[in-house]
């Protein structure tokens, strides 16, 4: 049975919790749902904060203006969407006079987007102790006779929210927030120059027009209007927010960016998505695809350096020769990685791959049981950054531990500009070397590298694309060492 104490003190619990729910948007989302906003959700409350801080004009600026902008970049499925029907249900809470409109990909999301907001806010009590919304902002009503799934308002108000699909029509209403969640649809479009066009022009020429700033509103209620959020996994360097950040508005928005993993290799949130199921994803992902999901790395297949590859099944049974061309690590944070290739009529069928960051101690070795294994006719190095020093201890363990002679090992000075070298060479990659059909799985980092990189601007690997350039400089002349090759041959 229930004391008198015990029912005043639930109700002493309750209204504080009503109050702090009202006054913060984090305190609102754990009462709401409090098994998925928790406390060791960092990320969570602080997307919670940010949206507060925008909303109420503390996101500032290094002019001390505030911020009327904001980008949410997040690996899907980690929270962003549902936040921001929350943060809707929150601040129509706090002032029903707000006006929202929202943007998804298609019309069937616009209207998820708008009844999970409006059913929010009709919320009905199931259990005498439970704290609903109509308890925190008691005002706030769904206007009768104005409900639609797509476009409803507030008793008070001629409208509240509007929701519309990409290419909808999103004129006749103007807002005071203006939501873009997840434009892109799928892969399909997210590499589809045709389709990302289409959405920036129909996000600038007609959805953006719509927002609208009200200062007089800000002065009565102390919060800011003509707020526009843009909410979206980024995929491709011509999407929306690619356009906004390469453009002179740049500046005017502030970027929310979260990574799957952090570079000291920290998940994001372990329970939404564990490091083994990450791993999982990153062998049986698309390599470019796994990166923008994950790590907010948008893909440009305008800039893609390598518009395609060659594959085999099976080699020709016999080579004039097999070579192997290595390149090792310039710093701590690059690769090591050795290329064996089978060479015939100038062209190469890629037989194996070594490429990884460990240490000499543990490549020099590795190298030359590959170099044996594959009864190497010629192997060369690049003897810069210390490649010199690598190619004398393998040629010493291919002779300790193997008993061969074999291959001669070859190391010579690269003085070429890198990059000049491989964009020059790009082509003969693609028309004369063939990869494993299975390359993708048997190497993935290296596969990685290659697909995604760029013929302009920075690239964060490059050891992959220089080892090939390498590799085919030998087998079609254009770069073979002479007289500055220095052959160390053991007695």
């Amino acid at each position: 049975m229930i004391t008198l104490d015990t029912l005043i003190e639930f109700r002493k619990g309750a209204l504080e919790a009503i109050l702090e729910a009202r006054h913060s948007f984090w305190a609102f989302c754990k009462l709401k749902a409090p098994d998925f906003y928790r406390d060791d959700r960092h990320h969570l409350q602080g997307l919670c904060n940010t949206l507060q801080s925008l909303y109420e004009g503390r996101l500032l600026k290094p002019n001390g203006q505030p911020y009327r902008k904001l980008m949410i970049n997040m690996p899907p499925r980690f929270g962003k969407s549902r936040t921001l029907v929350l943060f809707n249900a929150w601040i129509l809470g706090k002032d029903p006079r707000n006006r929202i409109m929202t943007g998804s990909y298609n019309d069937d999301v616009a209207v998820d987007f708008s009844r999970y907001t409006r059913d929010a806010i009709q919320e009905e009590r199931d259990q005498p102790h439970v704290i609903i919304y109509n308890d925190i902002f008691p005002d706030t009503k769904i206007k009768k006779g104005d409900s639609s799934y797509m476009k409803w308002s507030l008793e008070g108000q001629y409208f509240s929210y509007k929701g519309v699909g990409i290419g909808g029509s999103a004129t006749g209403k103007g807002c005071t927030i203006q939501e873009t969640d997840d434009p892109i649809k799928n892969v399909e479009e997210a590499f589809n120059e045709n389709a990302l066009q289409r959405q920036w022009d129909w996000w600038a020429n007609t959805f953006a027009t719509r927002m609208e700033t009200h200062e007089e509103l800000e002065k009565e209620s102390g919060h800011l209007t003509g707020l526009q959020i843009i909410c979206m996994t980024r995929w491709a360097k011509g999407d929306i927010c690619g356009r906004l950040l390469e453009s002179d508005m740049s500046d005017d928005w502030y970027v929310m960016k979260h990574e799957a993993i952090d570079s000291t290799g920290k998940m994001l949130c372990e329970d939404l998505l564990s490091r083994q199921r990450y791993e999982e994803l990153k062998k049986t992902m698309d390599p470019a695809i796994f990166a923008a999901n994950f790590h907010q790395e948008p893909v440009d297949i305008k800039g893609k350096l390598y518009s395609n590859f060659l594959l085999y099944n099976s080699t020709p049974e016999e080579f004039e020769k097999i070579i192997a061309y290595a390149d090792t690590a310039d710093q701590g944070d690059d690769y090591l990685c050795n290329i064996i290739a089978g060479v015939r009529d100038k062209e190469a069928w890629i037989l194996d791959i070594y490429y990884t960051k460990e240490a000499m101690e543990i490549t020099e070795p590795e190298t030359a049981r590959r170099l044996h294994s594959f009864d190497v006719d010629e192997a060369i190095i690049e003897s810069n950054n210390g490649g010199r020093g690598f190619a004398r201890s393998v040629q010493r363990i291919l002779w300790e531990v193997h008993k061969s002679r074999k291959p001669g090992i070859k190391w010579f000075h690269q003085s070429k500009n890198k990059k000049a070298r491989i964009l020059s060479n790009s082509s003969y990659v693609v028309q004369h070397v063939y990869f494993p059909w299975n390359w993708r799985d048997r190497w993935p980092d290296f596969f990685a590298a290659m697909n995604n990189y760029q013929k302009e601007g920075k690239n964060e690997h490059d050891d992959a694309p220089d080892a090939v350039t390498g590799l085919v400089e030998q087998i079609s002349g254009a770069d073979r060492p002479k007289t500055r090759v220095r052959v160390r041959r053991l007695r």
